[in-house]
């Protein structure tokens, strides 16, 4: 079981999400909680103000220091030891590797950002890493935080409903083939007949070549990233030459 506190100015956002599909089931079969914890609880003023005008001037504001501070420090002592994770445009980038090395903790406290973002002192006292899912720019930390669970969460042993869905998928070490269903012709498209073939073997072969194919021509940065076996090596070379031999 794994457990996510996300510190936010806006629990709202995550409900539709948390009450659908695996992450509603996850929770339900107790091997994911998740626990949204409104940063404006801790704010003193009725008001209930969370932010600042940064110094030096600049657009947007602040997310305050003594408020967001106290608030991790609080969140950090209820519970389990656990690592405190800020979404930040600023941080490094999320992907399959840091999904798998969360998914080993028992707790994660996410903290979204918000505005401007946060102030440097609180990031350098209270949290130990930054992530971040991309190299754009979006309104808050929320979006980004629900990334991360959902990532983190299918990992999770029990969660998917086959065992053995997580560990077969083809990401991040290259793309999954084309995938089709019912019916066999559509709009005068077959489904390749290795797949309709009843042969196993025939199956496993189209897959992992089709595989390798689309990760060539859509994710060639995959293929120098991760080494590949001798099959492989070859399937890939008789790729490039149906491709490009002309």
């Amino acid at each position: 079981m794994i457990q996510f506190d996300v510190i936010t100015l806006f629990p709202e956002l995550f409900s539709s999400a948390l009450r659908e599909s695996i992450l509603k089931r996850a929770q339900e079969k107790g091997l994911v909680m998740i626990r949204l914890i409104n940063l404006r609880d801790w704010a003193v003023d009725r008001h209930k103000t969370a932010d600042d005008a940064p110094f030096g001037g600049g657009d947007g504001m602040v997310l305050k220091p003594e408020l967001l501070a106290k608030a991790i420090r609080e969140v950090r002592l209820n519970g389990e030891l656990a690592p405190v994770i800020g979404l930040s445009p600023q941080g490094r980038r999320f992907d399959q590797e840091w999904a798998k090395s969360l998914a080993h903790l028992n707790r994660v406290i996410l903290v979204a950002g918000r505005y401007a973002g946060m102030d440097q002192r609180v990031i350098e006292q209270e949290v130990d890493e930054e992530l971040s899912i991309g190299d754009y720019v979006l309104g808050g930390g929320e979006i980004p935080a629900l990334v991360v669970i959902d990532a983190v969460a299918r990992l999770v042993p029990g969660v998917l409903g086959n065992e053995e869905s997580a560990q077969r998928d083809s990401f991040p070490e290259r793309l999954e083939a084309r995938q089709y269903t019912r019916p066999r012709r559509f709009e005068g498209e077959e489904v390749p007949g290795e797949l309709i073939s009843g042969d196993h073997k025939k199956v496993e072969s189209w897959k992992k070549k089709d595989s390798l194919r689309r990760t060539l021509l859509k994710r060639p940065d995959l293929l120098v990233r991760y080494s590949l076996s001798a099959e492989e090596q070859k399937l890939l070379e008789q790729i490039k030459e149906e491709l490009f031999s002309n």
